[in-house]
């Protein structure tokens, strides 16, 4: 595995829009806090030439968007890469991306949700870490995102092991559209399905993109790996069973080593009962410890998590851990 340099006060991060276009986002504009947010952690932003291209899709063009991408990781003077938002169509930049570039030019990318096509196969084919977290657009939330910041700056600042540990409560609220009326829900803590412990690289982030690299040159190993998974409203709990039983018939998933489940929101209408009734039902996961309801995902606050990076996962009767060992 190749790491990229942390962060320190000064750096330029670039914003780039693999996915989703910037000009969607603004829509419902926060960009003179997000600026603040940034300034406050001492970093530059600077955008991708094409951020604001906008077609029927609310994305861009390929071209557009592979040239972004290049361009960042090819500047020297970029510390790091930060994603607008996610969306659906990040996959179709892999035939198109310079490897040998990403690779020669190892730089923090930061992102979550559809941004996990990219993650994973910079993973697979440069062996380069990544980062499932926040986006650039995360950073417009005025309110309660003190979490989400102490998580970031722990993982791409600092280089000691980060422990993670359940937030006091958690949201799923449509925080863009009107900052003064927040839902915040209490959180009844991480839900520990299946004892045991295990250390290895973490693969994943978001189930149904992850999915879609499968049988491509683009799907990491899953031999030796913690399995970090999440998934969106769109995905209830008939459809995240039968995408993590594809996800698990794998050859290599024969070495999965451990199992952390991220937080589903409410749509999703999943709950405990039901998780554990899946869990169940997938013989790879015997005699492997499974921890789920983890501040990961689509609600917030949002763990910063390094996809390639070393992490040990336990679980016991009455207490859990997750540790980030190698970020």
């Amino acid at each position: 595995m190749t790491f990229p340099r942390k962060l320190t006060r000064g750096d330029v991060v670039r914003v780039v829009a693999p996915s989703a276009s910037r000009a969607m986002v603004t829509e419902h504009d926060h960009t003179p806090l997000i600026d603040a947010r940034f300034a406050e952690l001492g970093l530059t932003l600077t955008y991708g030439r094409h951020v604001d291209e906008r077609d029927a899709f609310d994305s861009s063009a390929v071209a557009s968007r592979v040239a972004d991408l290049h361009d960042a990781f090819a500047d020297p003077s970029v510390a790091a890469i930060i994603t607008v938002i996610g969306g659906y169509n990040s996959n179709e930049l892999l035939p198109y991306l310079d490897w040998e570039l990403i690779r020669a030019n190892p730089k923090v990318f930061c992102g979550y949700s559809d941004i996990s096509a990219l993650q994973n196969a910079i993973l697979a084919r440069t062996g380069l870490v990544t980062y499932s977290g926040p986006h650039w657009s995360t950073f417009g939330m005025r309110d309660h995102l003190e979490q989400t910041l102490r998580w970031f700056t722990e993982v791409l600042f600092g280089s000691a092991p980060v422990s993670l540990a359940p937030a006091d409560s958690w949201s799923d609220d449509l925080w863009f559209l009107d900052q003064d009326k927040r839902e915040l829900v209490p959180n009844e803590g991480w839900w520990r399905l299946r004892p045991g412990s295990a250390e290895g690289r973490v693969v994943g982030g978001n189930l149904a993109t992850l999915s879609l690299l499968q049988g491509t040159p683009y799907m990491p190993s899953l031999d030796g790996a913690i399995l970090l998974l999440e998934d969106d409203f769109e995905s209830h709990p008939a459809i995240f069973a039968r995408n993590l039983t594809s996800l698990l018939q794998l050859p290599d998933a024969a070495g999965v080593r451990g199992l952390a489940i991220g937080r589903f929101q409410k749509a999703a209408r999943m709950t405990r009962p039901l998780l554990e009734q899946i869990i169940a039902t997938q013989p790879r996961l015997e005699g492997v410890p499974v921890l789920a309801n983890l501040d990961v995902g689509h609600t917030h606050p949002l763990a910063t998590i390094p996809i390639g990076g070393l992490a040990e996962l336990a679980v016991g009767d009455g207490e859990a851990s997750l540790v980030l060992c190698r970020h």
